[in-house]
């Protein structure tokens, strides 16, 4: 039996080697993540002979080049959590922290659960550009809404309430919010004041026409009484103008980005097995669906609805010492915040829905009636939710002729 553990950082990682007993095959040394540090470890690994099993921690991406380096030279390899490592004791009361001592820590680890190691099963291609997409996704998002906050702000002092004179969520076909495009061209409440109303409302129609919006006579002559009503703060001069054309300009930019990568996540969505399964689910839009099919990935790698639960972080584990034994847990929350973020927003949209047919929305619905608390009862509702797409894909997928299990 022979060890090896990893401590897997960005550009390097740092290798060390140990068997039973406390034995010390190869003392810690740092491998850089080249094609050519890494085909010398696989060449020093295949000396050692005997049954190896390679461990290393699920840190970011890091950890990629090099397990697939040894995977594909035929090693055992498994990526674990980091947690699990974290909360592994080697046997020490010292805090020690290098990168040597955990890469002996990791060996030791190795040693330990030597039997029920999990193999490292590398994600099909369409799943991992879909996770990763989602997750582009997350943080253009927040991008988006930082720039819109600061673009409201701005129009707070120069043409007030302009952001709230159109329909919520108008957009055109690159992702452009309706007001966004209007403050770019009418940027000062002066800018529509400098009309009358009729030829205010003619120059709107010719905007709306060019920039491909739907003209309404009420809408132009709501924005023309709201800029009759506005108090500017900020003058009508060139600089201001500068100002809130780098900020529109900027988020319209952002919202182009949001969504092309939106549509591309739909297009793999839609080329895995399970797509049309998971988007009947209410609450499973063209952005929440995609991105709950990311942050779970194939739903076989988990052993039954509870390791489903458990990885959203959205369980409440039992603690109970000696007579003592706690009725009221909060969640774990030891999982993927992202899963969290996205289960938490299809909850949402299924209490707005309010479909008595629904079965999650009548449990939320029960735990709300019984005077539980917003996020008690939304909490319960996702865990009850992960629990039906569990059981929905996978006897899906169990239908299918080419259902291999993972």
């Amino acid at each position: 039996m022979t060890a090896v553990g990893i401590d897997v950082s960005k550009s390097k990682s740092t290798v060390a080697v140990r068997r039973p007993g406390g034995e010390i095959v190869l003392r810690p040394f740092d491998v850089r993540h080249t094609n050519s540090d890494l085909k010398k470890l696989t060449s020093t690994l295949k000396k050692l002979g005997g049954d190896i099993r390679i461990v290393m921690e699920h840190t970011s991406t890091y950890w990629r080049p090099i397990a697939l380096t040894l995977k594909e030279a035929g090693f055992f390899v498994s990526v674990v959590n980091a947690m699990l490592i974290h909360d592994f004791s080697d046997n020490t009361i010292r805090k020690l922290k290098t990168d040597r001592a955990d890469a002996l820590k990791i060996a030791n680890y190795a040693l330990t659960f030597w039997d029920i190691l999990p193999p490292f099963n590398n994600e099909e291609e369409t799943r991992l550009l879909l996770k990763m997409q989602s997750r582009a996704n997350e943080r253009i998002t927040a991008t988006a809404t930082a720039l819109r906050n600061g673009l409201i702000a701005l129009a707070d002092q120069t043409f007030s309430g302009v952001n709230i004179a159109f329909a919520p969520n108008t957009k055109n076909a690159n992702g452009h919010e309706k007001w966004v495009d209007f403050f770019l061209r009418y940027w000062h409440k002066d800018c529509v004041c400098q009309y009358s109303m009729e030829a205010f409302t003619e120059s709107y129609r010719g905007w709306c026409k060019r920039k491909n919006y739907k003209f309404r006579t009420d809408t132009a002559h709501k924005i023309y009484l709201l800029a009759q009503e506005s108090v500017a703060t900020l003058p009508k001069c060139e600089s201001t103008k500068m100002l809130i054309t780098q900020a529109c300009k900027s988020l319209n930019a952002v919202c182009e980005a949001k969504q092309s990568t939106q549509l591309e996540m739909q297009r793999l969505a839609a080329m895995l097995p399970e797509y049309e399964v998971v988007m009947q689910m209410e609450g499973a839009g063209p952005v929440t669906g995609p991105a709950l099919m990311a942050e779970i990935g194939d739903v076989r790698r988990f052993k039954n609805k509870k390791a489903l639960v458990a990885f959203a972080g959205i369980d409440a584990p039992p603690f109970q010492s000696g007579a003592f034994e706690s009725k009221s847990r909060h969640v774990s929350k030891r999982g993927s915040p992202h899963l969290r973020r996205t289960i938490f927003i299809i909850s949402n949209i299924i209490l707005t829905r309010s479909n008595p047919e629904n079965a999650v929305y009548c449990f939320m619905d029960k735990k709300r009636s019984e005077g539980k608390h917003y996020y008690v009862y939304t909490v319960a509702g996702s865990a009850k939710f992960l629990r039906v797409y569990y059981a929905r894909v996978t006897e899906f997928l169990r239908s299918q002729p080419s259902y291999d299990a993972y």
